[in-house]
């Protein structure tokens, strides 16, 4: 005897798609400006950041589009719908950020024995607007960073690119008061510093859910325990929990109940409960039990922990 419970909520990512539009259109607006402060002030620094916007860009253009596509209905030949093209984009959005970052780091290298001079005062002017945007984007994808892959992905980029846009500045006013031109490699070289663990963080994260890890924030013991203290459960096997995509984790489980629970037809009371222990303990937003009677383990081919 088996039981389902699904909340029929949004994807994390889709509860947020307002602020990540306006994110997106901010993005776009400072990247362009950073692509023409860049070559009318010969900055490597300003274009590494400019491309990195364009990488966040793309980030967010893409997580937009798997939100539509996850909130599209369930079919027969995919029971969970779309949802986990949020997660696919979240790869292609961190494998995007990994290139952009070796990219400026490499260019970086190339530029140290022969740095170009640099316009500081047009390179001051652009990073401080680039930072001020920054700040915006921050304050709108706060709120969503912890509830989705996509949202997080984005909420890092953005703040990895106010850290370039300060590295920026700082560059600038050293060229402007030293003369210095290497500071522009520096500070290219920071920002690609930044990229790299970032995407790497996100791909990490990625990867945990296509191999269908349990959920970092989920103790699965803990739940095997509060499963065990229901009234008339016996045992629990095959326990499982796992991840869709943001905001909608998956547990299933084989749960052993008494003869008197069988007996007394009181399956319906013991799936309640289990649904409703998992309620208040676990954020699931879909939960399938088998129910079983003592001894049926023996009868199963294959049974895990």
């Amino acid at each position: 005897m088996s039981a389902g419970h699904h909340h029929g909520r949004a994807t994390a990512t889709g509860r947020h798609r307002g602020r990540l539009a306006v994110v997106l259109a901010l993005t776009l607006v400072v990247a362009a400006v950073q692509v023409v402060g860049g070559l009318a002030s010969g900055s490597l620094a300003l274009l590494a950041d400019a491309g990195h916007m364009v990488t966040d860009a793309s980030g967010v253009a893409i997580a937009l589009a798997a939100a539509a596509l996850a909130a599209r209905p369930a079919t027969t030949s995919r029971t969970f719908g779309l949802q986990r093209a949020e997660v696919l984009a979240a790869l292609a959005n961190g494998l995007l950020l990994a290139a952009v970052g070796v990219w400026v780091v490499v260019e970086a290298v190339r530029r140290w024995s022969d740095p170009p001079e640099v316009a500081s005062g047009t390179m001051l002017a652009v990073a401080a607007l680039g930072a001020a945007a920054n700040v915006v984007g921050l304050l709108l994808l706060r709120p969503g960073r912890r509830e989705s892959l996509n949202v997080r992905g984005a909420y890092l980029e953005v703040l990895a690119d106010l850290a370039g846009s300060v590295a920026v500045l700082v560059a600038g006013v050293v060229i402007a008061t030293t003369g210095w031109a290497r500071a522009d490699v520096v500070a290219s070289l920071v920002i690609g510093l930044l990229v790299v663990p970032r995407a790497w963080s996100l791909l990490r994260d990625v990867v945990d859910v296509l191999l269908e890890s349990t959920p970092r924030d989920l103790d699965l013991d803990a739940v095997r325990a509060r499963i065990r203290r229901v009234p008339g459960v016996v045992d629990v096997h095959d326990l499982h929990a796992w991840t869709i995509t943001s905001g909608v984790p998956v547990l299933s489980a084989h749960v052993v109940v008494d003869d008197a629970c069988l007996a007394g037809n009181r399956s319906g009371q013991v799936l309640d409960a289990l649904i409703a222990c998992l309620g208040e303990h676990v954020d699931t937003a879909h939960s399938t039990f088998q129910l079983e009677p003592v001894g049926h383990a023996a009868h199963e081919p294959v049974q895990h922990a």
